[in-house]
């Protein structure tokens, strides 16, 4: 069986759907505090699309087709809790998702700063050192890190690692430095150190996929019936960039662009990142600590919001574009040459749409929901912004 945790997110609930779909003769066991949802309501914001509880997103899937799903809650920073998890299922993959994921959320003040940290650390530990003291040493352990641990370098970005030469000349792989510019992102960077520790010390089959900006409202799976969306989140602190730039454009608010908006991130639809996923577990783990770059297009705020005007003008929307002092500690300009050839040829099985063909497919599947965005369009920046 495969467990998967953070499964009730917005990434987790469409990759527990393919994982479904490409494995019908397996149980997917998902996993979720539901910590999402309430770190949401916290900063006052909602979903702008409807999500049913666990219990009935578990029907809905499988009312279309996906039966082999089992949803469970459960708080994965508690240790004992974890060893219960994995001595009842036994699982042959862990496909690891669950985490504070906001970097805006972790910077608010030194109480989130300190709860992302513990929060994202433990669970991964707890689960690392469960499947070593449960002799689940054969299971292919996949965590969703972020591109964020690179920071924003004056030099080109490798996959995962970098030669350099040691004693004697003799060839040295050794991490690349984590320069991380958020405490959310920090997290990652000790996650990252964490499973090269277990990887090194135990052997476990370890791959981590170095997310990026993941954007988009659904996926293949998602279209099937409305019941089975997942969460698209708008607001200053988890919604991500070209999400709160197309939830502008529908709130009939101007796009909000911090400082010049030239610096380019990384970024991958969401069909793309959950795809890419799934075809993870089924590759399978390799003898060595395999890292990816999950990424298929760098863009800055201002291609965005140009291919989001360009969009809208085809659909006879009137967009504008301000900019705004930015609250964020970043470089204004940065062209960020990021190498992810290995992600492409293992793990993206097709050419991703374009960035405005995503857009598009955005904006129809949130129309529906104009009103909630407008309801909400207080949220779309932060209150030191206001």
């Amino acid at each position: 069986m495969i467990l998967m945790t953070g499964a009730d997110g917005y990434l987790g609930w469409p990759t527990l759907l393919k994982l479904s779909a490409a494995f019908p003769e397996e149980r997917i066991v998902g996993v979720d505090s539901l910590a999402r949802r309430k770190w949401v309501e916290e900063v006052g914001s909602v979903s702008a699309t409807p999500i049913e509880s666990l219990a009935e997103r578990v029907k809905s899937a499988a009312a279309c087709g996906f039966s082999n799903i089992s949803m469970l809650e459960a708080d994965l920073t508690d240790r004992d809790t974890v060893y219960l998890l994995l001595q009842t299922y036994r699982p042959r993959a862990i496909v690891h998702l669950a985490a504070q994921p906001s970097a805006p959320y972790s910077q608010i003040n030194g109480e989130r700063a300190n709860f992302t940290q513990e929060n994202n650390n433990q669970m991964c530990r707890n689960l690392l050192w469960g499947l070593y003291e449960l002799n689940l040493k054969t299971c292919h352990f996949i965590e969703t890190t972020t591109t964020g641990i690179y920071g924003a370098p004056e030099m080109d970005i490798p996959e995962g690692d970098i030669t350099l030469l040691g004693w004697n000349n003799k060839p040295e792989r050794v991490p690349y430095p984590a320069m991380a510019t958020s405490w959310y992102h920090m997290s990652k960077c000790q996650d990252a150190a964490n499973m090269r520790l277990a990887h090194f010390q135990w052997g476990l089959p370890i791959s981590e996929l170095r997310t990026a900006i993941v954007f988009g409202a659904d996926t293949t799976e998602t279209k099937l019936d409305p019941r089975l969306s997942t969460r698209f989140d708008f607001d200053f602190y988890f919604g991500v960039l070209p999400n709160r730039f197309v939830a502008q454009a529908l709130a009939d608010c101007p796009i909000t662009v911090y400082g010049k908006g030239y610096q380019k991130k990384p970024m991958i639809p969401l069909e793309e990142a959950a795809t890419s996923i799934v075809q993870l577990v089924l590759q399978g783990p390799t003898e060595e600590l395999s890292i990816y770059n999950q990424y298929t297009h760098l863009a800055s705020p201002v291609d965005l919001a140009n291919a989001l005007q360009n969009v809208t003008k085809r659909k006879n929307m009137n967009v504008q574009i301000t900019h705004m002092t930015n609250p964020r500690t970043e470089r204004e300009e940065h062209p960020m040459k990021m190498a992810h050839e290995r992600f492409q040829t293992c793990l993206l099985p097709q050419k991703p749409m374009s960035m405005e063909q995503c857009i598009d497919s955005m904006l129809d599947t949130l129309m529906p929901y104009k009103s909630v965005l407008k309801a909400y369009r207080d949220r779309f920046i932060s209150a030191s912004s206001n």
